[in-house]
């Protein structure tokens, strides 16, 4: 028998250990496992090279658990140890290590431990006591046992292995009995251990014999040693590919197409990665990519390793060239890593560039579910956009697609507007603002669709990288103003009588907006009233609703641009209705406006020259006195334009059906609105 002490650089070692791995602490079966595989591929690389001559047996991993005794055990079949080894492995490198890590890492503790594989060592973050039975394959070895009760000190005796391998034992502590629940092994052994390359062994398979399920002699193997991307892709068909996205994503839709990664130079990296479908579920679709080393599951959090937007992929990746700290977990950055995402990118890029090339319509038919993925990356990746640029597509409110070419050249020449601006028009809905688009197609334009959630972002985009042009939604303006051609012509009213009528639109128009009107001749065929969103504004707070860091916006009342057609024969009407019912009362006001203005004017006269000491109190009093006054005749023409807004059954009823067209008409104004139309019929 022997005893020592662990070569440890703290007594606190494994108080350590268990208190800052707790995050990560369903970790030690994974890292039990893999030091498994790792022992039996030494054996097959023994017997390759002639060095051990023995049998190989039926090289496997076997997992058993004793919820009752509260134990695990992880057995394999492969090379063992001496007693040397254990102590070289075990008690020195293992340990040491461990302290070593934990002393370099102290004051990080919180931010990286859970990240990272901590091999042997990790099994006294569920353990109050850990054995070790090994047998070594040289010739002669003796079996050798080793325990710890987690604190520095050890024991080494003869152990009782009679089969070349080594046992781990668990005796697990009180608070993680739970690990030795058959459900909870499966569940560890599916997710980290499922498609490593040597056989795992938990219990027997079970069948169903008369109405019930029994156990029968044959080992349940829990993993598939060859998965999908370790074979080469010309001995797979597309249904191979399908049912693996299907076994690795039981509830989702088939995705769109895949993409099988297979480099050995200057780095390694296997991988097959689909294309799924995302349409708008940008954050939900994300961290679906796993990662492997050599089969051994790590994270499905790859934000280090691929771009930011191919985390919108679904897949796996395996590379042994991806840096782990210790040893699975924790990514450090690293050229590799680099070299790895700047391959991924390359390659995604080179598929979607093929369709395009060979198989346009599959691009166009999987456009709508493909397109929050490319603009996603476009908009975060300057090499992805380079490339992105020659395969991306523009799909029209006819389900038409083009390229960005293909679309400058089909638009230029009809929709260039008197600055030289080729203005793409584009509708977010069309069936909200169909008669937007309609009066646009009625002058030969053409209109885009751009309904997913990036795009307020990515229309930005669009306007900074495509020369001389600009975006407009459909419905921002009149289709007149959006491609303005000639100059505007202007209603002949004079300024006062306008303002009076944006008041009495302003009077019947919903509380709570910020409304701008305005007088314009848009043409005797149009429409009597047209609401319009600046297309400025709106934009700004769409992106701040996605979260683009302008709030500011996002804070802002909604406003809209009301145009009221001076050439509408109701309009005209209004005008008439207007005069006849206000005119001497607004003359009126007007002469009291006019004769106040006249005093200001004489008063500004004798002080202008002045300063503001130098001012009389009388002539300061007076001044004030007149300002007042017009304010006060001007809240009272404010008053005469709203009391006849509200009382003239035209204004409200063009107000009420361009309201209605913008689907802002609702409660109890819509339910007016009919009765009042059927009234106008009657």
């Amino acid at each position: 028998m022997h005893k020592g002490k662990i070569g440890v650089t703290t007594e606190n070692i494994f108080p350590i250990i268990k208190k800052f791995l707790y995050s990560d602490h369903e970790i030690f079966l994974r890292e039990l496992v893999s030091n498994g595989v790792d022992a039996i591929q030494k054996l097959k690389a023994l017997s390759g090279n002639g060095e051990f001559q023995g049998e190989l047996g039926d090289l496997k991993i076997r997992i058993s658990a004793d919820s009752k005794k509260g134990t695990i055990t992880v057995s394999d079949n492969g090379i063992g140890m001496t007693e040397e080894e254990v102590q070289k492995y075990i008690n020195q490198i293992a340990f040491s290590s461990a302290g070593e890590f934990l002393d370099k890492y102290k004051d990080q503790l919180n931010n990286i431990i859970g990240h990272f594989g901590l091999g042997f060592y990790s099994s006294f973050m569920v353990s109050k006591k850990v054995e070790i039975q090994t047998l070594s394959w040289k010739e002669g070895a003796e079996p050798v046992k080793w325990s710890c009760e987690g604190d520095p000190e050890y024991q080494i005796t003869k152990g009782k292995k009679s089969e070349r391998g080594t046992d781990i034992i668990l005796y697990l502590d009180d608070e993680s009995k739970e690990f030795a629940e058959d459900s909870k092994i499966e569940f560890l052994l599916k997710k980290y251990c499922r498609y490593l390359p040597v056989e795992i062994v938990f219990g027997k398979v079970k069948e169903w014999k008369e109405g019930k399920e029994v156990e029968t002699d044959k080992d349940k193997v829990i993993n598939d040693t060859s998965p999908l991307w370790t074979r080469k892709p010309s001995d797979l068909k597309e249904e191979d590919y399908m049912n693996f996205y299907r076994q690795l994503y039981p509830a989702q839709d088939d995705p769109l197409f895949y993409i099988h990664l297979n480099v050995d130079y200057p780095f390694t990296l296997t991988g097959i990665l689909y294309f799924p479908k995302i349409k708008d579920k940008v954050e939900i679709s994300r961290n679906k990519i796993q990662l492997y080393c050599n089969q051994v599951f790590v994270t499905d959090s790859v934000e280090n390793i691929v771009p930011d937007f191919l985390t919108l992929l679904h897949g796996v990746i395996d590379s042994p060239d991806i840096p782990l700290n210790v040893s699975r977990s924790y990514l450090q950055s690293d050229s590799n890593v680099k070299k790895i995402s700047n391959h991924i990118t390359k390659k995604v890029s080179d598929r979607l560039e093929d369709l395009f090339k060979n198989e346009r319509e599959k691009l166009e038919e999987k456009w709508d579910n493909l397109k929050i993925f490319i603009e996603y990356g476009m908009l975060s990746d300057e090499k992805f956009n380079e490339r992105a640029e020659k395969f991306a597509l523009l799909k029209n409110t006819d389900d038409k697609f083009f390229s960005y070419e293909e679309y400058r050249k089909l638009v230029e020449a009809n929709q260039t507007d008197k600055h030289n601006k080729v203005v793409y028009l584009y509708s977010t809905d069309k069936e909200e603002q169909y008669s937007y688009i309609e009066s646009a197609k009625n002058r030969g334009y053409d209109i885009l669709i751009f309904d997913s959630q990036l795009d307020a972002h990515f229309i930005n985009h669009l306007e900074a990288k495509l020369k001389e042009t600009t975006f407009a939604r459909v419905d921002s303006a009149h289709i007149d103003r959006l491609i303005e051609k000639d100059e505007v012509k202007k209603p002949d009213l004079p300024q006062e009588e306008q303002n009076d009528i944006s008041e009495i639109f302003e009077s019947v128009l919903p509380k709570g907006a910020h409304y701008s009107v305005s007088l314009e001749c848009l043409g005797e065929n149009e429409n009597a009233v047209l609401i319009t969103q600046n297309e400025f504004m709106r934009r700004y707070r769409d992106m701040s609703a996605l979260g683009g860091g302008m709030n500011f916006y996002g804070s802002l009342p909604e406003s809209y641009s009301i145009v009221v057609n001076y050439d509408n024969h109701l309009i005209k009407r209004i005008i008439e209705d207007k005069r006849g019912a206000t005119g001497a009362k607004i003359e009126e006001l007007d002469s009291k406006v006019t004769e106040s203005n006249q005093k200001l004017a004489a008063i500004n006269e004798k002080t202008n020259k002045l300063k503001p000491e130098e001012i009389d109190t009388l002539d300061k009093d007076e001044k004030e006195s007149i300002e007042n006054e017009i304010q006060s005749i001007n809240e009272k023409r404010k008053e005469i334009n709203a009391e006849f807004g509200k009382e003239n059954q035209l204004v409200k009823q063009v107000s009420d059906l361009a309201l209605l067209s913008n689907g802002m008409l609702k409660g109890e104004e819509l339910s007016r609105f009919i009765k009042r139309t059927q009234s106008l019929i009657n």
